[in-house]
């Protein structure tokens, strides 16, 4: 198990864990803080997370913005990655195909599911992120190219 999931593990047993957990990661990549992610779970191929509407990551008509969205997916996706991946794994994220399907007009929760995935493999690997609004509607799909390598 990665060492990252086994420190969230621990954080959770502890009040605010999880808000603390997710503060820092957000401090080692500090551009997540803009959308202020809540986890919502953490376990190996799956991350689930939220984000609040507020002004801050709305657009000119009131919706949240697409690089808001963008971000969701990197933090979601690149942070199921970390735990998921091999305990001598490296990644790197280098590429990112989204789809904006409808306004998001509300609070949003981003998945993303490895399930399907084989972390043993090196190279590139496509990993999956949804995201949906409070009416469990999909707004947004993406899909990151994670470079791999095993050490």
């Amino acid at each position: 198990m990665r060492k990252t999931l086994k420190l969230y593990k621990k954080a959770i047993k502890y009040p605010f864990g999880k808000k603390l957990f997710g503060l820092s990661v957000c401090l080692n990549a500090p551009y997540f803080l803009s959308i202020r992610p809540k986890i919502i779970d953490i376990k190996s191929n799956y991350v689930e997370i939220k984000i609040k509407k507020r002004k801050a990551v709305t657009n000119h008509i009131n919706t949240v913005h697409a690089i808001a969205m963008c971000n969701m997916a990197e933090f979601a996706g690149g942070l199921m990655t970390e735990v998921s991946v091999n305990d001598n794994s490296r990644w790197i994220p280098s590429g990112m195909t989204v789809k904006y399907l409808k306004k998001a007009k509300t609070d949003l929760t981003a998945i993303s599911d490895g399930s399907g995935i084989d972390w043993n493999q090196e190279g590139e690997i496509l990993v999956p992120v949804i995201i949906k609004d409070t009416n469990n509607e999909t707004v947004f799909t993406a899909e990151i190219t994670m470079n791999i390598k095993h050490s």
